[in-house]
Formats: structure tokens, sequence, C-alpha cells
């Protein structure tokens, strides 16, 4: 199975780029309870993929009670910051297996590519620091949540995205991440390839369960699908 070669990909990081142990849910909801939230597993689980700040707002105001304000969120934010980043000096995360090959056989095809995230600028910088892949050796846009309006499932950061790298037609755009906002973004976007990675938070059920227009066990096999390799695309491939 093949598809024409989109202009730009726009891929997620946390799950489905990089290997980080699943760390920004673990300390997403350790930050909340230290700041008085009590979120469950299905709490954390809905704010997958989305940008940070946001997430930690709506775990911390209670059902039909008052956000905290500007002043306290941010020191919440800074501290869940802290917190991730300690975490991720003690176990760096690493590019999931085959992706950095991906992406350079897809820049070689003349795809541009473009990273994604609910991170705040500084903890995306520390991340491509230690990947190394800062500048543009590897990736030809970084957008974080913080760059727009409003993060997942909003399709702002893909509209950025194309600005950034100069792709005018949405049905070019192929977007692809490991939880449901990702799909529900690159719906809301009309991007011409919506697909879902098992590489990171979401299984299956849950991806399949949202419109989509493949399911891939990982960013690895994007060339494949796009023709660019001989190998066929695994059986999580699906239409």
């Amino acid at each position: 199975m093949t598809a024409p070669l989109p202009e730009l990909v726009v891929l997620d990081m946390a799950g489905t780029t990089i290997d980080e142990g699943l760390q920004v849910y673990r300390v997403l909801s350790e930050t909340a309870a230290a700041h008085g939230g009590s979120p469950s597993a299905a709490d954390i689980a809905r704010w997958h993929g989305s940008a940070k700040h946001e997430a930690l707002r709506a775990l911390l105001t209670p059902d039909g009670g008052t956000p905290p304000s500007d002043d306290v969120l941010e020191a919440v934010v800074a501290d869940f910051r802290a917190r991730l980043t300690a975490a991720y000096a003690e176990r760096p995360p690493r590019a999931l297996a085959g992706v950095g090959e991906a992406l350079a056989e897809l820049r070689a095809a003349g795809v541009r590519i473009a990273l994604n995230t609910g991170f705040d600028r500084d903890i995306v910088n520390s991340l491509l620091a230690a990947l190394g892949w800062e500048g543009d050796a590897v990736v030809d846009a970084v957008v974080c949540g913080s760059d727009v309006t409003a993060g997942r499932p909003a399709p702002f950061m893909i509209f950025h995205a194309m600005e950034q790298t100069g792709v005018t037609d949405v049905a070019r755009v192929l977007v692809a991440g490991d939880p449901p906002r990702d799909l529900e973004a690159g719906t809301n976007s009309g991007a011409g390839y919506v697909v879902g990675v098992l590489s990171g938070a979401g299984d299956v059920a849950e991806l399949g369960s949202h419109p989509h227009t493949y399911l891939l066990s990982s960013v690895a096999e994007l060339p494949a699908l796009l023709g660019l390799r001989g190998n066929t695309v695994s059986k999580a491939v699906s239409a």
C-alpha cells in the first residue's frame, strides 16, 4: 500500500518520535497532585497530547469551580517544567527505533518535516539538544503549544507548521501522532493524511475509534507507506 507523497509531515514528539517512557504523564499527575488536584488515570489520559499549561489549568479547576489565576498557573507550570527536566536528566529520552532514519529518508525525497508538541520551548530545546536534532539538521520546523492560541485538538499548530515551512495546500500535509488529540487536530485541519501511531499512549482500539487515514506501528514505517522503500508496511496499517 502506498500513498502520494505529501509536501509536509507534521509529527508529535513524546511517544511518536521520541521514547521518553511516558514520564510526561506521570509528572503531569504528580504536579497536579502537589498543587491540590487529585487526577485519576482517566483524567490524565484525557489530556494526552495537549498543551501542558492547558492540561494543568483543567486538572486544577474543581468541577463548577474557578480556574487557577494566571500567576498561580505560571508557578504550577514552572514546577512541572522543573520536575520533568529532572526526570529526563535521570532517564534521558531517545529517538524511537528507526525514526531518525525515516525522517532522513523523507527529507531526502523532498518532504518537509515539522514537529509539534504540547511541551513548552525550554523543554523542547533540551530534548532536541539531547537527541542531536537542533537547528534544521533533522527537521524543518518545531511548533509548541505555547506558540498558538489553542493546542490540540485545535488545528493551529499544524497551520503554524505550514506557515513555517511554506506549505499552502493542507491536502498535501500528513499529520501523525500517538494520542487521539493528534488525530482530532489533523482532522480539524483538513490534512490529507491523518495517521495514528501505536508507539506511545494510544492503542488500536482508542486510535481506531477516531477518524484516521492509517494506523501504523511506528513513524519508522512512513517511508514504506509512501512508497520510498520496497518493504511492506506492517499489519497495523488500516484505512
